[in-house]
């Protein structure tokens, strides 16, 4: 596991530290199962769709500024704005 650092309101830690005792739970494991829930509903693009993206976006700079090679960061940057 990664360790990370979040901050709360103190109502939002009030209730998890209740839920949490109520539900004989950590309040690190609750806060992992409410990520878990959440991340579905964000929309995880499958790899066809993340290829299909970048294809995109390659083909949108055409045939390309002559310092592609060496500058494709920045141009990759500018095309997904």
């Amino acid at each position: 596991m990664i360790r990370t650092q979040i901050q709360l309101t103190e109502a939002q830690f009030e209730a998890l530290k209740v839920q949490a005792a109520d539900q004989g739970r950590s309040m690190a494991d609750m806060i992992r199962a409410c990520v878990d829930e959440a991340l579905p509903k964000v929309g995880r693009r499958d790899p066809a769709e993340r290829k299909q993206r970048a294809l995109a976006a390659i083909g949108s700079l055409g045939k390309g500024p002559a310092d592609l090679s060496t500058a494709h960061d920045t141009h990759l940057a500018e095309a997904y704005r």
